[in-house]
């Protein structure tokens, strides 16, 4: 049965309209997701694209899941990534890393579409100040199988005997999940939080509806029937719960509030750790 469900918000990001699900006021986390937008559809006219400046991060995993589109990232660990659909850049910031993210130049000069979902997954106090990390996985390195014909991709920990090769820091799950109307997928219980957050179309859980855009937070230890209306496009994600609440400023996730202010004044100072080849960078916010 269904908790909650949690509505997206629309947020600009300077011209670039994403729709945010987590942190909610009264649902910060699922198991160790902290953090969920989706990005798009959006459509770029040639000259224009993305251009998401270096900024840091400390206590968490960020991962950027494309359906459509492409995005280069760097970082301050030296690293020159294209995200591309249906793969996974897992970077862990743990003390402080610095990336950004921007539109290819060919794509910006011949106009382009972005479509996808990003997550933060906060990371266990006893590794909230490990060493910062990063690794890419292609598409076809990650476990594609049916369920009752309905289709699935484990992007992260484990989920219906399949594990995904990513490196995580506590036990969770996170799949794209494609279903045809009427379709059915039992979701089993289990002592994890879990939710489905419906990307297109239209969900029954239990008779009751979930549209595009929002997120249904499970009730735990319960099988969960889940039937699409329609078409649909979704995630399903959770996992083990932190260990404690967790502060969020900008972005910075932490268990205390003195990491955080910690973290806002090596920001200030420039001392966080610098990108090769980027001069640009975003202020911290009032």
């Amino acid at each position: 049965m269904i908790e909650m469900i949690i509505e997206g918000r629309s947020r600009d990001l300077g011209g670039f309209e994403v729709k945010r699900v987590l942190p909610f006021a009264k649902k910060k986390t699922i198991g160790a997701f902290i953090f969920l937008d989706q990005m798009g559809p959006a459509e770029f006219s040639p000259g224009n694209g993305i251009d998401v400046r270096p900024h840091p991060h400390i206590g968490l995993s960020t991962v950027t899941y494309l359906f459509e589109g492409r995005i280069v990232h760097r970082d301050s660990l030296g690293y020159v990534q294209e995200i591309l659909p249906g793969e996974v850049n897992w970077m862990t910031a743990g003390s402080g890393v610095v990336h950004s993210e921007r539109t290819a130049p060919e794509d910006r000069e011949n106009g382009y579409s972005l479509y996808g979902i990003q997550v933060w997954v906060a990371l266990p106090k006893k590794f909230e100040t490990v060493e910062p990390s990063f690794f890419h996985h292609k598409s076809h390195e990650l476990p594609e199988f049916e369920k009752n014909g309905v289709k699935l991709k484990l992007i992260l920990g484990s989920a219906y005997g399949h594990t995904s090769p990513v490196k995580t820091y506590s036990d969770m799950f996170y799949l794209d999940v494609q279903m045809q109307a009427q379709q059915k997928l039992l979701w089993p219980k289990t002592q994890h939080e879990s939710g489905i957050y419906v990307v297109e179309g239209e969900l029954l859980i239990d008779g009751q509806k979930v549209s595009a855009g929002n997120l249904a937070v499970f009730k735990s230890n319960m099988d969960i029937q889940i039937e699409a209306s329609a078409s649909v496009r979704a995630m399903i994600l959770g996992g083990e719960p932190l260990d404690g609440s967790r502060e969020i400023f900008w972005n910075f996730v932490a268990s205390s509030k003195e990491k955080i202010e910690d973290a806002k004044e090596r920001w200030k100072a420039q001392s966080f750790p610098k990108i090769k080849g980027e001069t640009e960078f975003i202020p911290l916010p009032d």
